[in-house]
C-alpha cells in the first residue's frame, strides 16, 4: 500500500485520520416546509435534556459545502444488454473494505485509475448543512493510482476484487455515525466518482436508519454485467437461486431507466432514493442514527436502542435473519417505518468473502411471500432455474410490514406500477394537519414499485391510503398503504412506494424519479406533515 498519507486536515473539520411469472408461482403456491428552498432546521425532534439527543443539531450547524457532488464523470460507453448502459467508471473508480464502521475501527479504502493517475479523495458526512447536503471531513491529496485487475469469474458468476489498498483511515471519535462518501478525483483527467461507506455508533437515538445495500449489490452490474438480475447459461435472471455478488468491487452507476442521477455512480442507490429522507430528517433536527442491512442482520440487540426504525426506498433483500430481528424489535416495542415498494421480497443468505471475511457476498434463494405446505412441482419449475434446489422461502412479509409487493394485480404487474397518492382514511390521526379529505391525491407519490395484499387481520391494521397504479395507463392491481398497532403502544407504518423520500425533499444535485409515464412530483408539504406526525407519535 502506499498512501503517501499526505491526508490534509479540512478546515470544516480537523481531526485524526420476467419477475411476473415468478411472482405469480409463487402466489399460487401459498406541515413541514418544502425543501426546495431551504432555511435553518426546524427542530421539530424535540430537544433533549441528553446532549446525546441533540448531536444531530449540532453537527448541521456546522458549515457544509456542494464541493460533494460530482462535476466531471466518464463511464464506458455503450449499453450491456438493450436497455441498460454500462455505467462503470473505469477512470477511477474504488470500493470499502466494510459497510458500516465504528469510530475507532480502521476502514480500507481500494482504488483504480486507468489510466494511471494519481487522485484525490474527498470524504464527506451527508445531512442537511444549511441546504448543503454534506459536509467535508478530510482531505488525501495526490495518492498513487494505479491500474488494479477486473476479477476472474468465479464460483457461481462472482466477480471478487483483491485490490491493494490506497488508504487506510481510522475512524476519528468524532466523526457522527452517518452515510459518508469519499469522492475520488484523478488528477490526470478529472474525472471523478464515489465511494460510499456508513459510520455507525450504539448509542440510544429515537430513529434508527437502515441503509439498503443488500438491495445495492443486488442491482450492481460492475464491471458490466454481473448483478443478480444477470441470465447465466439460460436461467431467468428473476428466478433462484442467482449468481452470487459481492460487496468487494465498486458499484457502477445505477442504471435502472427510473434512475435520472446520472452523477451519482460509486454511491449504490443512496443517493436517488434514500438521501431525500436523511436529508429531511438532520433538516428537522431529528435524533437520528444510521446502521447497514449488514447490521440488522448481526446485531439484533442493537434494534432495541431506538424508539422508530426506518426503511427507505428499495429495500428489497433481506436475509430470514434480518426479518426475524426486526420482528423481534417490534415485539419489544420498537416502532417500524417502512418508506419503501418492493420491500423484504427477496431471501437472501449472507457469505464469505474468498479469504474468509465475513457477510461479504449474496445471492438470492427464495422469497418473503405466504407458501402453505411444499411447493407444487409445477409452481417450483417457474421458481427455479436450478435442477434439484429447494427455495429457501421465508414468512410472509405482509406480517411484518402490513403490506407486500402482490402477486396478484392486475396485468400480472408484480407491485411495478406508478401513480397518486390517495388519502382512504382523512380522520386518522396520521392524516390531522394535512387538509386532506377521503380521495385527496399526491400527485406522481406512487412508484416505481408499490406494495398491498394488506394483512387484514394483524391488530389494529388500517389501510390509510389506496389506489391504482398503472403502467403506461394501464391499471396494474391495487397498492394499499397501512398502519397497524404493535403490541407494546408502538405502531408500524407502510407508506407502500418506494419514492416517498422525493416528497419530502430535493437535495442539492437531486432529479425527480420518472417512470411508466409518471414523475414524481417533488417535496409535498402533506407528505411531510404525515410524516412528521408519524415521527412525532413514535418518540413523544
Amino acid at each position: 500500500m502506499n498512501n503517501k498519507n499526505r491526508g490534509n486536515e479540512s478546515n470544516e473539520n480537523k481531526c485524526a485520520v420476467n419477475r411476473r411469472d415468478l411472482l405469480k408461482g409463487a402466489a399460487v403456491a401459498g406541515l413541514g416546509i418544502a425543501t426546495g428552498a431551504y432555511g435553518a432546521p426546524k427542530n421539530l425532534g424535540k430537544p433533549s435534556k441528553s446532549p446525546k439527543r441533540d448531536l444531530i443539531r449540532q453537527e448541521n450547524a456546522k458549515p457544509g459545502t456542494r464541493d460533494w457532488l460530482l462535476t466531471k464523470t466518464r463511464t464506458v460507453p455503450g449499453k450491456i444488454n438493450n436497455i441498460l448502459l454500462n455505467g462503470r467508471s473505469q477512470v477511477i473508480e474504488g470500493y470499502c473494505s466494510a459497510n458500516s464502521v465504528r469510530a475507532g475501527e480502521k476502514l480500507q479504502i481500494m482504488v483504480s485509475a486507468n489510466p494511471e493517475s494519481a487522485f484525490k479523495l474527498e470524504i464527506f458526512r451527508t445531512g442537511y448543512y444549511n441546504g448543503d447536503g454534506a459536509r467535508l471531513m478530510r482531505t488525501f491529496e495526490s495518492l498513487e493510482g494505479k491500474i488494479q485487475p477486473d476479477p476472474p469469474v468465479g464460483e457461481n458468476y462472482v466477480r471478487e476484487c483483491n485490490w491493494e489498498p490506497s488508504v487506510e483511515i481510522e475512524i476519528p471519535k468524532d466523526w457522527l455515525s452517518g452515510v459518508y462518501l469519499g469522492k475520488l478525483t484523478a488528477e490526470k483527467t478529472g474525472i471523478q466518482s464515489y465511494v460510499i461507506f456508513i459510520v455507525r455508533d450504539d448509542r440510544p437515538c429515537d430513529l434508527l436508519f437502515q441503509c439498503s445495500d443488500l438491495t445495492w449489490s443486488a442491482y450492481n452490474r460492475w464491471p458490466a454485467d454481473y448483478s443478480i438480475y444477470t441470465r447465466h447459461g439460460g436461467r431467468s435472471s428473476t428466478s433462484v437461486p442467482s449468481g452470487t455478488v459481492s460487496f468487494d468491487r465498486p458499484y457502477g452507476l445505477f442504471t435502472h431507466p427510473v434512475n435520472k442521477l446520472k452523477k451519482s455512480g460509486g454511491s449504490g442507490e443512496y443517493l436517488p432514493w434514500e438521501f431525500p429522507m436523511s436529508f429531511w430528517l438532520e433538516q428537522h433536527g431529528y435524533d437520528v442514527s444510521y446502521i447497514s442491512n449488514i447490521d440488522t442482520h448481526t446485531d439484533p440487540d442493537g434494534l432495541l436502542r431506538t424508539k422508530g426504525f426506518i426503511s427507505v426506498g428499495h429495500d428489497e433483500y433481506w436475509t430470514l435473519d434480518m426479518y426475524n430481528n426486526v420482528m423481534k424489535a417490534r415485539d419489544e416495542g420498537v416502532s417500524l417505518s417502512f418508506f419503501g415498494g418492493n420491500s423484504v421480497l427477496c431471501v437472501v443468505p449472507m457469505l464469505p468473502s474468498s479469504n474468509g471475511t465475513p457477510n461479504r457476498a449474496t445471492r438470492r434463494e427464495g422469497f418473503f411471500l405466504p407458501v402453505s405446505g411444499k411447493i407444487p412441482e409445477a409452481v417450483k419449475r417457474k421458481m427455479v432455474n436450478q435442477e434439484g434446489f429447494e427455495p429457501n422461502m421465508g414468512p410472509d412479509g405482509a406480517r411484518l410490514m402490513g403490506a407486500r409487493l402482490d402477486t396478484s394485480g392486475k396485468g400480472g404487474g408484480g407491485g411495478r406500477g406508478s401513480g397518486d397518492w390517495t388519502c382512504a382514511l382523512p380522520d386518522h390521526w396520521l392524516f390531522a394537519g394535512t387538509g386532506m379529505k377521503k380521495g385527496d391525491s399526491v400527485k406522481g407519490l406512487v412508484g416505481w414499485e408499490w406494495h398491498g395484499a394488506p394483512a387484514m387481520d394483524l391488530p389494529g391494521l388500517n389501510v390509510v391510503a389506496e389506489g391504482t397504479p398503472f403502467i403506461n395507463g394501464k391499471e396494474m392491481g391495487r397498492y394499499t398503504s397501512t398502519l397497524y398497532d404493535g403490541p407494546k403502544g408502538n405502531v408500524v407504518f407502510n407508506a407502500a412506494t418506494i419514492w416517498w423520500a422525493n416528497g419530502l425533499s430535493s437535495p442539492p444535485g437531486h432529479v425527480n424519479p420518472s417512470r411508466h409515464g409518471v414523475t414524481q412530483q417533488g417535496p409535498d408539504k402533506r407528505v411531510q406533515k404525515i410524516t412528521h406526525n408519524l415521527f412525532q407519535r413514535i418518540i413523544s
